[in-house]
């Protein structure tokens, strides 16, 4: 609330508390988890639209509600602030935790990717480009992916709308089909000729979208930019091209994660090269012990036994033998 680090500082909205300005409800707040053994009763969260925006007032609510829907928070008290400072306009929600019903905190599981979600479909539904973090595949072409990123990338479903703004992003800024065709590809699209359609492109996973229903425009505008697709390569050609290179990018994995398997497997054979050798000296030693016993044993045995004719006496009549069993026994 300090008007010296901010231009203009507007308090947008108090809810649910009885307090009517932003101080009284934060020490309510805090006075309220007191009675509770949370330590972190208030959940805190920016709003910052692209520097390039200006968001309404409307818009800022609308997307507190979407993120407080999205965490759980629904219906809890609430304060949100609007900063300006440099022409830049941003805005901070804050939300009490407790649940005043129950006298216990919300929890507030996986808040950092619910979060995320809700970021993501704020810049898709404004139009705004999606920066890198937010984007499913990065603004990548996933030809480029490392292992770790290829991965990821298959658990992610990409959204038609994300689609839609690469090749209407990519339309813009090119004005020649080399243009166009690069800025594609840098997002992991490919240029070709359809069949009847005029101006297609392929992703990795070789499906066909058709470009005038994409970037919003006539096949005939896209004519007049780009000249005519028989520059281009057949789908079927395109395909093939596409196929070769994931299929060289995951021969390229696969060496990898033998690569991996082998390094980390190493550590573990030469643990088990070392425990064999120990076993095998303690079998060596133990081997080596039981044979001074048993040699030691037979000496004293026959140093029991009776010698000269009284010896000869007992081999005899056996008794020897006799005493030798025993001995053993």
């Amino acid at each position: 609330m300090n008007d010296r680090d901010n231009d203009h500082v507007t308090v947008l909205q108090i809810r649910g508390f009885v307090a009517d300005n932003l101080h009284g409800a934060l020490s309510e707040a805090r006075a309220i988890s007191t009675a509770t053994r949370c330590k972190q009763f208030m959940f805190s969260l920016s709003l910052n639209p692209p520097s390039d925006h200006v968001a309404s007032e409307q818009g800022f609510i609308d997307a507190a509600n979407r993120a407080e829907q999205a965490l759980g928070l629904g219906g809890q008290p609430r304060a949100v602030i609007i900063h300006e400072k440099e022409g830049r306009r941003h805005a901070h929600v804050v939300w009490s935790r407790i649940n005043v019903d129950e006298m216990k905190a919300i929890n507030l599981p996986h808040y950092k990717n619910r979060l995320r979600d809700v970021s993501r479909d704020l810049f898709l539904d404004h139009g705004w480009p999606l920066p890198d973090g937010l984007a499913a595949y990065g603004n990548k072409n996933p030809l480029n992916f490392t292992l770790a990123e290829w991965q990821q990338a298959k658990r992610q479903d990409i959204d038609p709308r994300e689609i839609k703004q690469a090749f209407q992003e990519a339309w813009t800024r090119s004005d020649t089909l080399r243009a166009f065709s690069n800025a594609l590809e840098e997002k992991g699209y490919f240029l070709a000729k359809g069949d009847r359609r005029g101006f297609v492109a392929l992703d990795v996973n070789g499906d066909v979208f058709f470009l005038p229903r994409l970037i919003g425009e006539k096949a005939k505008t896209l004519r007049d930019k780009l000249g005519s697709p028989d520059q281009l390569q057949s789908v079927a050609a395109v395909r093939e091209t596409v196929r070769s290179k994931v299929t060289q990018q995951l021969l390229s994995f696969i060496d990898q994660t033998k690569a991996k398997h082998r390094r980390d497997t190493q550590p573990l054979l030469d643990a088990r090269a070392e425990m064999k050798a120990q076993h095998m000296q303690e079998r060596q030693r133990l081997k080596e012990g039981q044979d001074k016993r048993w040699q030691a044993e037979t000496k004293e045995r026959q140093e029991r036994l009776n010698k000269g004719l009284r010896g000869l006496f007992d081999r005899l009549t056996g008794k020897n033998s006799k005493n030798q069993r025993a001995e053993r026994v």
